[in-house]
């Protein structure tokens, strides 16, 4: 059966048979540096937290090798979005204009209707975990925050909708270039936390170093990390729609460039020397690690203030998405305002049910980032290049033009050079692997006795957060300021 790969009008021909270069970009669009700093907000607020405890999972040799592999590999899946992108606007004038689904349009482009379906479901799944994620992760923090500072004991539950209200009126905005001050924002604090995090580390490394136990190397744990490494280097899921509003989208790659490499500065510091430091004493945040009080809180606090304003971030194209489908008018409006919040409280539910972000940060990065951030890109690209004489010598305005997708694998296989096809099959086998078992683990940690019970459960338990240091050592019983036991925080459940 066919899938419909779409019509191309004259114009578009034209200008692609004369060799002519159209402007698509936004004439006060991001400029590309601005771009990238898009780029760095979507991806590194959990991983800065997150990969240090991937990486004590991976082990010393496994840890360095998957994040310098899956960094460069993302790099480039996402220079290939960006070439799809480009490839689109040069072919349908059509998306030269505003467009609120421009990854699922790529997929519709590459391979048709039914891979525009499967890529939309998984775009908006991810958006939909991610920003679980986040809200989970800023609620956690300021719970934490609440006690350390003000002795007010409010809990994750509660401080999920508490959050979820102040943050509702920011996500009625268009579009990304309404969220420059967020993402500058964004910036300025997940810099200012990283190096708070490196001083603290480097304040504990005199007394947590020496006592510092590495744990042996297991399969299970190395397979479970990769979710957590794929998370912190995905988001690919927002490119697109990132790039779309660029003043030159054809510089997206310098873009992607520069913004990868800033995340793998901000991760590696604090990963390796946390890893090094403090062991198998490691949290599931990093931050919780680090004794010295005021520096524990007040990175708690950028790095929540960064969760909150990506989640601004990924969750408007998940709102334009559903908008587009239900056809709701572009400006604003009630309409938007009513959808808006009905996502919201979609997202809050979902919080309460799962109220653990680190299995649900290893669950959508087994998914949904491993097929946005790896296998689609490197797929799309493949289809949309060896598409392109198809596409030129078709010269019908009037009737649609199919061809079967076995027939366009087969001009993937013909026409794409073999050290392209190599790479781009190796990204994919490799993420269908690691992605497969790794998903595989996260359920089976969600399902297990030691996941948290939902928010709005009937329990006997009340949640408590005591200001207690968590301690360094084998033990869990080293600190630098007290020999006091009851100063860790060793024996908390």
């Amino acid at each position: 059966m066919t899938d419909k790969i779409g019509k191309v009008s004259m114009s578009a021909l034209d200008e692609a048979t004369s060799g002519s270069s159209p402007y698509y970009g936004k004439p006060h669009g991001l400029h590309w540096i601005t771009a990238a700093l898009f780029i760095v907000a979507d991806m590194a607020g959990g991983g800065v937290v997150a990969m240090p405890m991937a990486m004590l999972k991976a082990g010393t040799i496994g840890g360095p090798i998957n994040i310098f592999v899956i960094a460069l590999s993302f790099c480039y899946t996402a220079h290939l979005l960006g070439e799809n992108w480009n490839i689109m606007c040069e072919r349908w004038p059509v998306y030269r204009e505003h467009c609120r689904k421009p990854y699922p349009e790529m997929a519709f482009r590459a391979m048709g209707a039914k891979c525009r379906w499967l890529t939309s479901a998984t775009v908006n799944v991810m958006l939909f975990g991610v920003a679980i994620v986040y809200l989970l992760l800023s609620a956690s923090i300021f719970s934490e925050i609440s006690v350390g500072l003000f002795g007010l004991n409010i809990s994750t539950c509660w401080m999920i909708p508490i959050i979820s209200i102040l943050l509702l009126p920011v996500t009625f905005c268009k579009s990304p270039a309404d969220f420059q001050w967020a993402v500058v924002t964004a910036m300025v604090t997940t810099t200012i936390s990283v190096i708070l995090i490196f001083v603290g580390i480097m304040e504990d490394n005199e007394v947590c170093g020496p006592v510092s136990v590495i744990p042996d190397f297991k399969a299970a744990s190395y397979i479970l990390s990769w979710g957590t490494f794929m998370f912190s280097f995905g988001g690919h899921g927002v490119f697109p729609t990132i790039q779309h509003d660029m003043k030159d989208p054809k510089r997206f790659t310098n873009s992607a460039v520069l913004a990868f490499t800033i995340v793998f500065l901000l991760y590696i510091p604090i990963t390796i020397f946390g890893f090094m430091t403090y062991g198998s004493s490691l949290q599931d945040s990093i931050i919780s690690s680090i004794q010295s009080l005021w520096i524990q809180q007040t990175a708690n606090f950028f790095i929540a203030i960064h969760c909150i304003l990506t989640l601004t971030i990924v969750i408007n194209p998940l709102n334009q998405e559903f908008e587009h489908k239900f056809k709701l008018p572009h400006g604003f409006g009630i309409q938007r305002v009513v959808w808006r919040s009905f996502m919201m409280f979609w997202i809050v539910f979902a919080a309460l049910s799962f109220p653990e972000f680190g299995p649900i940060l290893n669950l959508i990065g087994g998914t949904c980032v491993a097929m946005t951030s790896a296998i689609m890109p490197c797929l799309f690209n493949l289809y949309l290049q060896a598409n392109t004489e198809y596409e030129i010598a078709k010269r019908d305005d009037d009737v649609e033009e199919t061809v079967g997708l076995l027939e366009l694998t087969r001009r993937v296989l013909s026409r794409t050079s073999r050290l392209k096809l190599t790479l781009n099959l190796f990204i994919i086998v490799i993420a269908v692997i690691c992605g497969g078992v790794t998903t595989y683990s996260a359920i089976i940690e969600i399902s297990g006795t030691n996941f948290g019970t939902p928010c709005y459960w009937p329990s006997d338990s009340i949640q408590v957060h005591k200001n207690a240091t968590h301690c360094c050592g084998p033990n869990f019983d080293v600190s630098r300021f007290s020999d006091d036991p009851l100063f860790c925080s060793a024996s908390r459940s």
